[in-house]
């Protein structure tokens, strides 16, 4: 009764493994004396699936042990913890602990008659980690294969043995509406959107006996998140702030606020796998990188270490920004690209040039321009508290005359930097702008639109990244711009993406984002002239 239609890869190698029953001794769990036991027993019994230890059973660590002892502890034989929280840093074995505890719910010495299993995630593919390990496990051993019915494409299980089934969900909250979990697990709750479906999962138990729950992620840098309020609430009843409340128990691997985050005793009090199946080197390689990288230690202290950090890190230090400053050669002539940020009435409008290299270890050279009304500079100064006026009067600003900005005198600058520079192309961002490009247009230049979110924006801001921290991309002494980079707050998604956020920059950036524009238009469409390497879609 396996699964049905073609075989996967999966099956395929599961059955050139096989050597006839995984148990014929029967159930080593039978054996046990306690429920935490027989949770220990069954996943111990249970096959490594993938790496260089494939084909091994599971061996729990000291530490394992310790979180299902604590979370299948029983009073007069009934479990108490209705919900159990696990939050640690990534790649400390949690896909596989997690894996292991549904199956052991779906048919191991925890599974019930028609009982209800869920794998809860806040997007499809993450959903789909725990399904597939446990799919791999069913088909690596002949006993359970011939009990279960596995629908992949649907992410589901069926024991037909007790006619439990298993299912993984992503953030849909409406299918939860109308279930009656019996045991639920949510990976990465701090990746969620909002709370819905872990609230209709868990208010879903009522019809249940004996229900659980178990949470495990790393933290949420958001303070009022679910998986915050969790956490908190964990931090609290552990260290006596709350009374104990014997049905929610809490184990939390993460380093203190005020902890280092270099030091190495650090990184082994939070990571408990760390040295073990969890890579040293691969962390201290990390950490070398975080230390230079303001978003890549904001990730170093989220993932690798477990804090609650505030997502919003600055995208680049000063110190590193600094270095890149150098005497901008006569670049008369040369090919470039623009990056053209427009603002609102009062406001910063940016224009960027971007040089690609054409010579061996040559930098790309920025060239930046920047408009403010000549009316509202002295305002601007006191609403942004910089020197607006200092820097018109040093020529890093120029000034448009009146109140609000009148986009004809930026157009006549761009096409006078058009016929000193070989202007390629000049990309802008799409909103707002449709005026301005049909003038350029007008004028014989390309145009090329550019959007703001994480697909335009990750590329080149990671180019710009690596840029200047190879001290391959040169910057003119012009404080206006290096307030805009200095400004710039790099906002992270679950896929690692970076982009630039106006909105959590705490001043102007227009010239960084104007800067990222007009990298990304000299990467794109300069390709061969830097390096066929260097492209993206």
């Amino acid at each position: 009764m396996g699964k049905r239609g073609p075989k996967s890869a999966a099956k395929k190698f599961a059955d050139s493994q096989k050597a006839g029953p995984h148990y014929p001794d029967g159930f080593p769990w039978d054996r046990a004396k306690t429920r935490a036991a027989k949770v220990i027993a069954f996943i111990e019994s249970l096959p490594i699936t993938s790496g260089v230890h494939a084909g091994r059973p599971f061996k729990l660590r000291p530490w394992q042990k310790k979180i299902i002892r604590a979370i299948y502890r029983t009073v007069r034989k009934k479990r108490v913890v209705r919900t159990a929280l696990i939050t640690i840093p990534r790649k400390n074995g949690k896909s596989a602990l997690a894996a292991g505890l549904a199956l052991c719910h779906l048919l191991g010495p925890e599974s019930e008659q028609r009982g209800q299993v869920f794998s809860a995630a806040a997007d499809r593919e993450q959903a789909a980690i725990i399904f597939r390990e446990m799919e791999a496990i069913i088909f690596a051993i002949p006993e359970f294969e011939e009990r279960c019915h596995i629908q992949s494409f649907h992410k589901q299980i069926t024991d037909y043995e007790t006619g439990t089934v298993y299912r993984a969900m992503s953030a849909d909250a409406r299918k939860a509406h109308g279930l009656s979990p019996s045991f639920m697990i949510y990976d990465e709750l701090a990746q969620a959107r909002d709370r819905e479906l872990y609230d209709n999962l868990v208010t879903g138990t009522g019809a249940r006996a004996e229900p659980l729950m178990i949470v495990i992620s790393t933290q949420s840098p958001n303070p009022h998140h679910i998986m915050s309020e969790l956490v908190d609430y964990g931090v609290s009843i552990n260290d006596g702030t709350l009374p104990p409340d014997p049905a929610f128990h809490a184990t939390i691997y993460a380093a203190p606020d005020d902890a280092d985050p270099w030091d190495e005793k650090v990184w082994k009090a939070c990571n408990p796998a760390l040295g073990d199946f969890r890579s040293f080197p691969e962390m201290k390689q990390f950490a070398e990188q975080a230390k230079r990288i303001p978003t890549k230690e904001n990730v170093f202290r989220n993932l690798y270490l477990n804090q609650r950090v505030d997502a919003e890190a600055r995208f680049i230090n000063s110190t590193d920004y600094d270095g890149c400053v150098r005497e901008i050669p006569d670049l008369s002539g040369r090919p470039c690209y623009g990056g053209l940020d427009l603002s609102s009435t009062q406001d910063l409008t940016a224009f960027v040039l971007c040089f690609p290299p054409i010579e061996e270890n040559e930098p790309y050279w920025i060239l930046p321009f920047a408009w403010v009304p000549s009316d509202a500079i002295r305002e601007r100064s006191k609403a942004d508290r910089v020197p607006y006026d200092v820097w018109q009067k040093q020529g890093h600003i120029e000034p448009i005359t009146g109140s609000v900005i009148e986009y004809r005198p930026i157009l006549d600058r761009i096409d006078e930097l058009a016929q000193k520079y070989d202007l390629r192309a000049v990309a802008f961002d799409r909103w707002g702008a449709s005026r301005v490009i049909q003038d350029l247009e007008d004028a014989g230049m390309t145009v090329l639109q550019f959007g703001q979110g994480f697909a335009s924006m990750s590329p080149p801001c990671k180019e710009l990244e690596k840029l200047i921290l190879e001290r391959a991309i040169g910057f003119p002494e012009n404080p206006v711009l290096g307030w805009c980079v200095g400004n710039v707050i790099a906002e992270t998604d679950a896929a690692g993406n970076i982009k630039f956020s106006k909105k959590k920059a705490p001043e102007k950036i227009d010239l960084a984002v104007a800067l990222v524009m007009a990298l990304d238009s000299a990467i794109r469409n300069a390709v061969e002239e830097i390096s066929p390497t260097i492209l993206w879609t």
